[in-house]
């Protein structure tokens, strides 16, 4: 063997053993009932695989602002009408065919079929046509003024697709990393995207979900060095990590809105007096002590506290059991009643949450029957079909009031929390904040949108979470979004 062959095979050997590792094991509560955002509604999916495999025109920050993605940069019209972007070169699917404009409008004109079956249909509504005047420019053109199109793009539900792809099992986008392999009830692997088109990135050759729902056996697994990071942690146990040597907490804002769900087609919910009662009857403070270990602020209306346009609302409704013994006896419950409290068993937060809210409402004469499902009967039986009474459960912020308040509009008379419940005075409002473009306007519609939301107790509204994520030491480049996203093209492992 040659002296030059030699030295190649030392010096290759030599970079293995020096080389970083570039592989991340992720240990998460909830496994994905799918792998396509736009026809699932389980957060879990945009968490492990917005960003990361699924991209967007445009793309939020961590500091919530919008920047371009597979958009270089776009115009809009003077009347808020037409969106025009134009995109960048060479980007390609993981399946090899071509990102260009006519993909882009194949993409949308998907999620714009009935037949498509996506969750939030009322959010690509408004395009009266899609355009490819040019090979790298598509054009937007609405029916109406809509200043909330921007940030719905940037959304889960606006990620861009090729077509002819069951994306639920094989997911296929433009992102740094590609679907590997997904082992039910075990893990989902991902890996690099060779033909990334932003240079040095991903850092990582490898990421590896894994599906660890206790959080004890997360907190071993961490400190036992078989998983580098854990996601969304939960308080209690972040609280005893906190100064761990080899351990490091990022936490920010979780812009999510924790809520006791109502269904209001269902007596006695239907009676307001006794949705009244229910928002007198829970501690927000209690649960934030109890549950979040202080990781939360309290929240009174269904948009996030770290937001422009959030309204505090929790003066309507203060704790005060006496307050709500007097409206179930002034609906006709002296005695309380008998309810059931439906909590999706995978997200231990909002099952404690629920436990603690069931001591509360008994102390008002509210016997609560807890009752546990797996998300995907959680999917079906709460959120497609309504079948329940109460339960606990979090919606991330959308970037814009427009779309997070749909479930209290027209266009979504069927939601799961309000199918038995409407009011014309706020259906008005929603609609006038969703087309005007003046911002000021806007925050005091939707000031007032909040407040007949709140004053109609449609639901009880908990807390904003803070979100925590736990990782070992050498793990960097992670950033805690406004969005329900866990972005790992920038994370190295040293």
């Amino acid at each position: 063997m040659s002296k030059v062959v030699v030295s190649c095979v030392l010096a290759s050997l030599l970079y293995l053993v020096s080389a970083p590792a570039s592989q991340l094991v992720v240990a998460v509560a909830t496994e994905p009932p799918s792998l396509d955002p736009t026809t699932n509604a389980a957060a879990v999916i945009d968490l492990l695989l917005h960003h990361n495999l699924y991209e967007n025109l445009v793309q939020v920050t961590p500091s919530g602002e919008l920047q371009g993605q597979l958009a270089a940069s776009w115009e809009i019209s003077q009347d808020g009408r037409v969106y025009t972007f134009h995109l960048r070169e060479g980007v390609l699917f993981h399946d090899g065919t071509p990102c260009d404009a006519a993909a882009v409008q194949e993409s949308f004109l998907r999620l714009m079929d009935p037949a498509t079956g996506i969750p939030h249909p009322e959010y690509f509504q408004d395009i009266a046509a899609i355009e490819t005047p040019e090979r790298l420019t598509v054009r937007f053109i609405l029916k109406q003024p809509d200043p909330a199109f921007l940030p719905t793009l940037a959304l889960g539900d606006a990620v861009v697709t090729p077509p002819d792809e069951d994306l639920a099992i094989h997911p296929v986008g433009t992102g740094p990393f590609r679907f590997s392999e997904w082992r039910p009830g075990d893990r989902l692997i991902l890996e690099e995207n060779p033909n990334y088109y932003l240079p040095g990135i991903p850092k990582l050759v490898r990421v590896e979900f894994r599906f660890i729902p206790d959080p004890s056996a997360q907190l071993a697994a961490l400190q036992a060095g078989d998983v580098d990071l854990v996601v969304d942690l939960t308080p209690e146990i972040a609280a005893t990590l906190v100064g761990t040597p080899g351990v490091r907490l990022v936490s920010g804002p979780m812009n999510l809105v924790q809520i006791l769900a109502i269904n209001t087609a269902r007596a006695p919910f239907s009676d307001l007096r006794v949705r009244q009662a229910l928002s007198y009857a829970v501690d927000r403070d209690e649960i934030i002590e109890l549950v979040s270990f202080g990781f939360g602020t309290p929240i009174g209306s269904h948009i996030p506290t770290a937001t422009p346009y959030y309204a505090d609302m929790t003066w309507l409704y203060p704790h005060d059991p006496d307050r709500a013994r007097e409206l179930l006896a002034e609906a006709g419950y002296p005695g309380g009643f008998s309810a059931t409290l439906t909590l999706p068993e995978n997200y231990t937060f909002h099952v404690r949450t629920g436990e603690v809210i069931a001591a509360q409402l008994v102390r008002v004469g509210i016997q609560v029957q807890i009752r546990l499902v797996d998300w995907p009967t959680w999917l079906e039986r709460v959120f497609a079909q309504a079948d329940y009474d109460l339960t606990v459960i979090g919606h991330p912020w959308k970037l814009d009031p427009a779309p997070m308040l749909t479930g209290y509009g027209p266009e979504r008379l069927d939601y799961y929390f309000r199918r038995g419940w409407q009011s014309q005075e706020l259906d008005r409002l929603l609609s006038l904040g969703a087309a005007l473009m003046h911002e000021g306007a806007r925050k005091a519609i939707y000031t007032v949108c909040q407040y007949l939301i709140a004053r109609e107790a449609v639901n009880v509204f908990i807390q904003d979470p803070h979100r925590i994520l736990a990782a070992r030491e050498g793990i960097e480049g992670l950033s805690v979004y406004p969005l329900y996203v866990l972005d790992l093209s920038g994370v190295s492992v040293d």
